[in-house]
């Protein structure tokens, strides 16, 4: 445990023996492994409540530096809200589950796997321009996603194939020690014609993979390891040839800024179809959840606009993203930062005239919180 967190618990030492309430909150903490067993059992005989309280306070400073925000998060469970307050305003770094809201279990170290796919070299045959910029973006995703505990792994230029064999790869791996898993993808992407989750993205060769596909890899029926677990992936491509002009807003709502002075986009058009929101059905008589559950896909754009990329700064959608997720992740949940990630890119222009919308499908049941160093 960090020593700013020992001596928070330190300072409020006379409140927590006079307010903690053990027994709801030893079974909150064997929940939540920070304690085993045999340290609750021990704790129990350790005297009279008052002197059991220090203990647990002296044994929670040597389980780890994730035992500060776990440890709020049991008083949240068990309804010791006021101490849980307490503990926050001197901690405000400390992610703080809201009352009554689930969240998924994200505590495992290593969090799980995180792959990054990165196009920037694409074959002549293609007839797709190579990425210039994209390189920026996957160091600074490679980079931020080490930093919430995740094992990263960046596969460069793939063909169509090579993708889906990465896919396969990943499907098949034992996550059961893991509580997460990611996917990014930096690439050229387009509209395509389909009945589940929009969009498409390119190998080098110039064939494309649906973003439904990808998704189809990580679900509940074909990889077990990760059921009732999230799996989010952010889609840093295009999704069709469409350009946002935008519409006028009151001078308090605008606050333009412009990107890079080499914008490009990751778009390649093809023709519309317009069922973009529409969900695969599916009937799953064996399963308790849904197959698709536990998913979320970031788009860096709407269905069938372009997504802009800064040759020499990288992508919008990939700095704005990396920016919030080191910024807020100690303290709000993936939804909300993905809110701030549509707000912040919405603000940019493109050679003083084109916008861009990022957009997200949720299927996830629970908030989420990464994990983080504070």
């Amino acid at each position: 445990m960090e020593e700013k967190h020992k001596k928070i618990l330190q300072q409020n030492m006379t409140q927590l023996v006079k307010g903690l309430d053990l027994p709801d909150l030893y079974g909150a903490l064997l929940k939540k492994d920070i304690f085993t067993k045999d340290m609750i059992d021990e704790l129990q005989i350790a005297g009279i409540v008052q002197d059991q309280v220090r203990q647990l306070v002296q044994a929670l400073e040597t389980r780890g530096s994730r035992a500060f925000p776990l440890f709020l998060e049991c008083l949240w469970e068990t309804g010791q809200h006021g101490l849980a307050e307490l503990l926050q305003t001197e901690a405000p770094t400390v992610p703080r589950p809201r009352p009554g809201c689930k969240s998924y279990k994200m505590e495992s170290s290593p969090c799980g796997h995180c792959l990054i796919i990165n196009n920037v070299e694409f074959k002549p045959e293609s007839a797709l321009r190579n990425r210039r910029g994209s390189n920026i973006d996957c160091e600074k995703l490679e980079t931020r996603f080490k930093a919430i505990n995740f094992i990263v792994e960046v596969k460069e230029n793939l063909k169509e194939s090579q993708i889906k064999q990465e896919m396969s790869a990943l499907s098949k791996k034992d996550h059961s020690q893991y509580d997460c898993c990611v996917v990014i993808v930096l690439s050229h992407g387009t509209e395509v014609r389909h009945s589940g989750l929009p969009g498409a993205i390119y190998g080098v060769d110039g064939k494309h993979v649906t973003v439904h596909d990808l998704t189809l890899y990580l679900n509940g029926q074909n990889c077990p390891s990760l059921q009732e677990k999230p799996k989010l992936f952010f889609i840093q491509a295009c999704g069709g040839d469409e350009r946002d002009t935008g519409f006028e807003v009151s001078s308090d709502e605008a606050q333009p800024s412009t990107g890079g002075v080499d914008n490009q986009t990751d778009a390649i058009p093809t023709p519309f179809s317009s069922n973009f929101l529409s969900l695969l059905c599916e009937i799953d008589a064996r399963a308790s959840l849904p197959t698709q559950s536990d998913i979320l896909v970031s788009y860096s754009t709407f269905p069938g606009y372009v997504s802009w990329r800064d040759t020499q700064a990288g992508s919008w959608y990939v700095e704005t993203l990396e920016r919030i997720l080191k910024e807020n992740a100690a303290t709000d949940d993936l939804c909300s930062m993905l809110v701030m990630v549509n707000h912040h890119v919405s603000q940019n222009c493109a050679k003083g005239l084109y916008k861009q919308m990022p957009f997200s499908f949720n299927l996830l049941r629970k908030l989420l919180y990464f994990q983080t160093s504070t």
